[in-house]
């Protein structure tokens, strides 16, 4: 697929590309001052409308996580930010911080304050702009329904800049405190040393919310070769508590070696982090940059029951090829079957070595303990995995690649092409390498039972350069045989090209493209929406008219949803039972609820759990043979 056209991505309608201002012009070996790896000059910025004004779209506190790749087309190395800022919901950005790493002098920075400007346009797309010492820093913004953002770099220039993406995320500032993180909590985190080999470290620890983590327990793949650790000490304090900066510390030896990493985090409430290695960037301390998730531990812990039913994985990695080429980017998605009793099946599709391949009805076994951690063997292959809750998992495979990503759960199918129908925002995520290209997007699929095709326009992040508002099209199918939710897409639009997606839900979906020399994972998510069968005939003198949600959107465990059920006419004598159910644990719902006699609605809670990432649960209320759904998004 081409690389401009074939990467597309989505996170909950918010979009933002990036178009970074001045900053040095080192190449990416000496390093550079600039936080991201700004190119000294860029590419025009992706237009904005001007008119319609709609500033209160961004409005409150935010956090911010990015991971990128600085290059000049001769060498490349990694980059790295984390931090926050407020937005007034007027134009203006204050209390702005920020940590970076890199390699070179001048790559990092130590809670850099910063201040800016924004604006909105009606269509949620916008322009801001960060003023840090000496320079201004510029990007295109594209808001999601709800409030949080997604923004990739869109400076590169003739070969020069930094290719890269990141998310903004809503933050709680009642949770800046070390006494907010509190409980079991999952991470994952990845990255590249300063000769750009690839590491990854995923694992759990508890937090008894005075600045001691116990029970830490990990496991890192590094260098070709996979490690358990053992921890040796585990500590955390949050230095300020206006902008929710902390720091950790994890000291552990691995294979006989001891070593001690540094992390800086930023709070997006007390069930997530937004964590990144600050210790200088060598062979023996790579810069990583993830997340931390409260883990949903069940009483008496995880067992193998924990991983039942389908998961969608997705992960990007780096490959040394038979031609001799080494750090060539890697990406894979597929599904996993488990069977709750230590089986499972994996169908997958990667993109390895520049070249497609399909792999279906791959079967193995996997073992759950206590504490989420989690080993599954397919063939020679192995994975490790620690669940944050019942089907998410951060994961790694056990091999040079450093295969890295997530898991979470698929929804009751069967998916054809009647389930990729709206409004879906898309991007690129995890780049592994400076040849990758990123993009940000909005696209219309239709749903055509025979052959779908979606439309949109999206904004792209080169090597070569960036190009604002591309027109993209494309056809698209989706099978439930012989993999669920498995679909393919084939671009008409400029060079054309191929991809394949797996659907997690009927919001939801992962691609990677089929031939792209540089793969990435590539995301599209739709706003929630409600859907209302029509009952079966004859209809019932009272009948299920309708099943809504407010809000549709709300953060996992932290946020519930109420549910109306409502009916045609006033309930009988001794009233309605409507019973309800949830497609997930995500979103949990009591068996039913009752309409008293002579009303026509009654209101239940929907209650949340944390999620890795965001993630669609489908609410379904049924009454005398009539069952409407509707679709709550559980967010991070």
């Amino acid at each position: 697929m081409r690389q401009r056209n074939a990467r597309l991505m989505v996170r909950f309608g918010l979009i933002l590309s990036i178009t970074w201002g001045a900053g040095c012009a080192r190449t990416a070996a000496s390093g550079c001052s600039n936080p991201c790896g700004a190119a000294t000059s860029g590419p025009a910025s992706p237009s904005a409308p001007a008119a319609a004004n709609n500033n209160p779209a961004l409005k409150g506190n935010y956090a911010f996580t990015f991971s990128g790749i600085k290059g000049n087309g001769t060498v490349s190395s990694i980059s790295a930010a984390v931090g926050m800022f407020t937005a007034d919901g007027a134009g203006n950005l204050t209390s702005g911080e920020l940590d970076t790493n890199g390699v070179g002098t001048g790559a990092a920075l130590t809670a850099q304050a910063f201040t800016g400007t924004y604006t909105i346009g009606a269509d949620n797309r916008g322009v801001m702009t960060w003023n840090l010492p000496g320079r201004a820093v510029q990007f295109a913004v594209a808001m999601t329904t709800n409030g949080n953002a997604r923004f990739i770099e869109f400076d590169a220039s003739a070969g020069s800049g930094t290719i890269g993406s990141g998310t903004i995320e809503s933050a709680d500032t009642n949770a800046f405190s070390t006494a907010s993180i509190t409980g079991d909590y999952a991470f994952g985190v990845a990255g590249l040393d300063d000769s750009n080999n690839r590491a990854a470290i995923i694992g759990r620890f508890a937090s008894d919310g005075t600045g001691t983590l116990t029970a830490a327990a990990g496991d890192l793949s590094a260098y070709g070769t996979p490690y358990t650790l053992s921890f040796t000490a585990a500590s955390y304090t949050v230095s300020d508590t206006k902008t929710g900066r902390g720091t950790m510390n994890l000291a552990f030896t691995f294979g006989g070696t001891p070593a001690n990493l540094n992390f800086v985090f930023y709070i997006v409430n007390a069930k997530r982090l937004l964590a990144m290695e600050r210790d200088t960037v060598t062979t023996a301390t790579p810069l990583l940059n993830g997340v931390v998730v409260q883990q949903q531990t069940p009483s008496g812990g995880f067992t193998n029951a924990s991983l039942n039913g389908n998961l969608v994985i997705y992960l990007t990695g780096l490959s040394n090829c038979g031609s001799g080429a080494t750090g060539v980017p890697k990406a894979v998605a597929g599904l996993i079957t488990a069977d709750g009793t230590g089986t499972l099946n994996l169908d997958f599709d990667e993109n390895y070595c520049h070249a497609p391949r399909t792999v279906t009805g791959f079967s193995g076994t996997y073992g759950v303990a206590s504490s989420g951690r989690t080993t599954i063997a397919l063939g020679g292959y192995a994975l490790v995995a620690y669940l944050a809750s019942a089907n998410q998992a951060f994961l790694f495979v056990s091999d040079g690649n450093v295969l890295f990503g997530v898991g979470e759960p698929q929804t009751a199918g069967p998916f054809t092409n009647s389930v990729v129908k709206g409004t879906y925002a898309g991007s690129a995520t995890y780049p592994a390498s400076f040849g990758v290209t990123v993009f940000s997007g909005e696209f219309t699929a239709d749903g055509a039972s025979t052959t779908g095709n979606i439309s949109g326009h999206e904004d792209v992040g080169a090597p070569s350069g960036s190009v604002p508002d591309e027109a993209f099209n494309a056809s698209y199918s989706v099978s439930s045989s012989p993999t669920n939710g498995r679909g393919t897409m084939t671009v008409s639009s400029g060079t054309g090209g191929n991809g394949v997606f797996y659907v997690i839900s009927p919001t939801k979906l992962v691609a990677l493209s089929q031939n792209d020399p540089n793969p990435a994972i590539l995301v599209f998510e739709q706003g929630s929406t409600t859907t209302v069968p029509p009952p079966p005939p004859p209809a019932p003198t009272v009948t299920l008219s309708s099943l809504t949600l407010n809000p549709t959107g709300v953060i996992g465990g932290l946020q519930s949803s109420t549910g109306t059920v409502t009916l045609s006419a006033p309930a009988p004598a001794g009233g309605a039972n409507v019973a309800l159910a949830s497609s997930n644990g995500a979103a949990s719902v009591p068996s039913s609820v009752a309409v008293p006699a002579g009303a026509t609605s009654a209101t239940f809670t929907v209650n949340t759990s944390i999620v890795v990432v965001a993630t669609s649960a489908t609410i379904s209320a049924t009454y005398d043979n009539t069952t409407l759904t509707a679709t709550l998004s559980v967010l991070i």
